[in-house]
């Protein structure tokens, strides 16, 4: 029998992602120009920002020197622009949308949205990029790249240009965008009312009944005809008490995957720091929740908080415990515990996390993917007027920590060669882990026996859907004499599937980026 692996790109409409390889291919220095009528258009820009509206100025806008008449214009950002804005800097971050006032502009790709960051406390210029690289290997992910932006003739300088998270995103990925959509990002100017119980920002830590107590911690992107703060009411619930029914309400294998990439690329910026914010979760319309990465100029050790004391050190970053908030039964943390708390979901979690380093550290792939972009950007970075750092610290902070005000950035490679050799030196990562050969399936009339081939597993577990939009069913696989582990399903339509095989330490994932990848059978 055949054997199929289907990549989820593959299931993306081949039209948008020829064209998205225009916009955000790495090889692709976009140019986008914004001209504005009003010469005191910072002055506007910022004062919009500064009360908090999310109004925008109109200006006229060229990408890559195709016209965008009337488009809608703000800054971004919060440390990015404020600090940068206070120290009298010019290269602030923009959002662009070119459909403001025409309502059918669209971008190459069908996009609507240009999001541009300044690569604030990032002298590698190369934090963002590659962190979207390596995620989307393993989840849904904005995809990156580099844009050079003038105003008004203006060069302001190099900037990176980031995919959006909107509902062109959405049904790329999820094929629909009628669900319920937060950013998972406080309002920092904002409070809960004193009745409330006091949560950690998004941390999905329950807080009772009252919608209220979530309103300054949460941002409803959806219309709210369509639910929202009830729906999330309900997960936080059900995360915080553990419920059996979780795993028909979220897919729990892109939650692991989001926590493995955040630990491993020491991404605090996130869900898994201090500040525990800058991911999305969109309810699609099978009522399944998915968490979405966000935000990553911080990546790779920018930022040290944890949220448990003191930053860490360099030394605290490189070795830092894959077990982070679970160890410590860290409840504002309640995705983390309750998750690496289940038997199994922390074996899959362990295969993940293996899984990155592997593909992606201690192989040196991050080094030559480096190598291809910097060969790109060395001569912009340098023709850049407004760069935010010196180009000593653009040559040094890929290899080594440089300071920046108070604060120390570490360099990549300082980071994640050390942090790659620590991991798969952990006990939990020198224990052998189960061998998965030989998936394949046979359609038998109505049914689909699917087999594996797996050696020193104690428990086989298949997971199936019926198509991209269906959520992922789990069953346990039986064993016969020779070591092959069987399942069978109805076969009433197409069927994708996974395999994870567990022994008592760690799991073994086949293919090795579930549920990013699967195996398909047509149905006749």
């Amino acid at each position: 029998m055949n054997r199929f692996i289907l990549l989820v790109g593959m299931l993306l409409m081949l039209g948008s992602v020829s064209a998205q390889k225009d916009l955000y291919d790495l090889q692709h220095l976009v140019e986008i120009r914004l001209n504005f009528e009003e010469s005191n258009w910072h002055e506007l820009l910022d004062s919009l920002k500064e009360r908090g509206r999310d109004e925008r100025l109109v200006a006229d806008v060229s990408v890559d020197g195709k016209a965008y008449p009337d488009a809608g214009v703000r800054y971004k950002g919060n440390s990015s622009y404020f600090n940068v804005r206070n120290a009298g800097g010019r290269k602030l971050p923009f959002n662009i949308k070119v459909d403001f006032v025409n309502k059918k502009a669209r971008l190459p790709g069908g996009f609507v949205t240009l999001k541009l960051s300044n690569v604030f406390r990032d002298p590698s210029f190369m934090r963002e990029v590659l962190s979207y690289e390596v995620a989307r290997k393993y989840m849904p992910a904005p995809h990156a790249n580099y844009a050079k932006v003038y105003v008004n003739d203006e060069y302001l300088g190099l900037y990176n240009l980031s995919e959006s998270v909107d509902d062109d995103f959405l049904k790329e990925y999820y094929g629909d965008d009628n669900g319920v959509f937060f950013k998972c990002d406080p309002n920092w100017h904002a409070s809960s009312p004193s009745s409330c119980k006091r949560g950690n920002n998004a941390s999905l830590e329950y807080l009772g009944q009252d919608s209220i107590c979530y309103y300054s911690l949460y941002e409803l992107k959806s219309k709210e005809e369509k639910g929202g703060w009830a729906e999330l009411l309900t997960l936080t619930e059900a995360i915080n008490k553990q419920s059996d029914e979780l795993e028909q309400m979220m897919n729990m294998n892109e939650v692991l995957w989001m926590l493995a990439f955040d630990n491993v690329l020491v991404n605090l910026d996130s869900y898994l720091g201090r500040l525990c914010h800058n991911y999305y979760l969109y309810r699609d319309e099978a009522n399944i929740w998915h968490p979405i990465v966000w935000d990553m100029n911080l990546s790779f050790g920018g930022f040290r908080y944890t949220g448990l004391g003191a930053p860490l050190s360099n030394e605290g970053m490189q070795d830092m415990s894959l077990f982070l908030h679970y160890k410590e039964g860290n409840m504002q943390r309640p995705l983390v515990v309750q998750l690496l708390k289940n038997n199994h979901y922390r074996k899959i979690y362990l295969a993940q996390v293996k899984t990155i380093v592997e593909e992606n550290f201690s192989n040196g792939w991050y080094k030559e993917k480096a190598a291809e972009i910097r060969a790109l950007i060395e001569d912009e970075v340098e023709n850049d007027p407004n760069k935010l750092y010196s180009m000593d610290m653009y040559h040094s902070n890929f290899d080594e920590t440089v300071q920046i005000d108070n604060s120390s950035i570490i360099g990549i490679t300082e980071l994640m060669d050390k942090r790659a050799a620590n991991i798969l030196a952990h006990p939990l990562m020198q224990k052998e882990q189960a061998t998965v050969a030989e998936v394949k399936h046979q359609v038998i009339g109505e049914n689909a026996n699917i087999s594996a081939q797996v050696e020193g597993a104690d428990v086989v577990w298949l997971y199936y859907r019926s198509d991209s939009e269906s959520p992922w069913q789990r069953m346990p696989m039986a064993a016969n004499e020779d070591s092959i582990w069987m399942a069978q399903i109805p076969l009433s339509e197409d069927v994708q599937y996974y395999v994870v095989a567990e022994n008592k330490y760690i799991a073994t994932l086949s293919p090795a980026h579930a549920a990013r990848e699967f195996y398909e059978i047509k149905a006749k």
